[in-house]
């Protein structure tokens, strides 16, 4: 099963999950909210997790993707919701962490206002470059773009995201000066970067592999801190000499309020679903790899990556617009 079909099946999920939720109503219901559009490799994440995870509590688990405000709205819908494990948000490390630091007036607070229950997966981020320019490395996309400052422009998904900062972050550490482009999701930056409209791109590595194989962009550098199962042939950033590191997860909350009782079993079940090898082979399938924490480990990852990521946003200057 590739990545396209493993997607499509769980948005055959998301169309079966809300036809069968007037039946799921008759009996205890539990909602996993996901800030983001269905089809993507965090919703599917999150239909695995619920297909698994009702027989194991249980109870009828549903999937409902609240989406909007960059992911604002679904948090907020979990943030208000009652603490008796009804509703469950799953969403990025990063839009926990980074919301707060880029709103002028923050609208929640992941320590006080939610209560962790597992860090889930994980993912990674690549730099790529269109085949319509000619550069096969690293070494030489800098060379382009000290050559040619004028067309430096990159394609981010979505600004105030760790791509923007990541990028941010290379114009100041390689002294370049470069234009961003924020678009909606990686779908259309990898267009843009096949058709050569943008130069090259920061964006989820698992979205660009497929071109990446297809010859239709390059891959030129990884930003892990060592290289990636999924490509080990590409250098990260750190071997090109740029002491850059970024990556990203996908973790599990409850509202605040709710029991450390039951952010324990619900963390437990969820380790046990991450842990089943035809779960693990799915998600490794769509570029995800899966982890499953306790409850405490994930309240260290957010407050260490807060702690990583501060300073760089204060840096930039960034904010969302009122």
């Amino acid at each position: 099963m590739d990545r396209r079909e493993f997607i499509a099946g769980c948005v055959g999920l998301s169309v079966a999950a809300r036809a069968g939720e007037a039946i799921a109503q008759s009996g205890p219901l539990t909602r996993i909210i996901f800030p983001f559009a269905a089809g993507g490799s965090g919703d599917a994440l999150c239909r695995q997790i619920a297909q698994y995870l009702g027989p194991a509590l249980d109870r009828n688990v549903i999937v409902e993707n609240r989406t909007g405000g960059d992911g604002l709205i679904g948090i907020r819908a979990v943030k208000g919701a009652s603490p008796d494990g009804t509703m469950i948000l799953v969403t990025t490390g990063p839009t926990m962490y980074l919301l707060p630091m880029v709103e002028n007036q923050p609208s929640f607070d992941p320590a006080k206002d939610f209560v962790p229950v597992s860090q889930l997966a994980r993912f990674e981020f690549a730099v790529a470059v269109s085949p319509l320019i000619d550069v096969k490395d690293f070494a030489q996309l800098v060379a382009w773009i000290k050559a040619n400052p004028a067309k430096a422009s990159y394609g981010v998904p979505s600004s105030g995201t760790i791509p923007h900062f990541t990028g941010w972050q290379l114009e100041q550490l390689l002294g370049l000066s470069m234009t961003r482009v924020a678009y909606r999701g990686s779908a259309s930056i990898i267009n843009d970067l096949v058709g050569g409209h943008v130069p090259f791109a920061v964006t989820t590595l698992s979205d660009l592999i497929t071109q990446h194989r297809a010859g239709g962009l390059r891959i030129v550098a990884v930003s892990g801190a060592e290289r990636s199962q999924f490509l080990p042939e590409v250098a990260t950033l750190k071997e090109n000499g740029v002491d850059l590191v970024a990556d990203a997860w996908y973790g599990m909350w409850l509202p605040t309020g709710s029991s450390p009782d039951l952010a324990r079993q619900l963390s437990a079940a969820v380790a046990a679903v991450l842990a089943k090898p035809e779960v693990k082979e799915k998600l490794l399938a769509i570029g995800l790899i899966p982890v499953g924490t306790t409850p405490e480990e994930l309240s260290q990852e957010l407050a260490a990556n807060t702690a990583f990521w501060q300073p760089i946003v204060k840096a930039s200057g960034y904010r969302i617009a009122d």
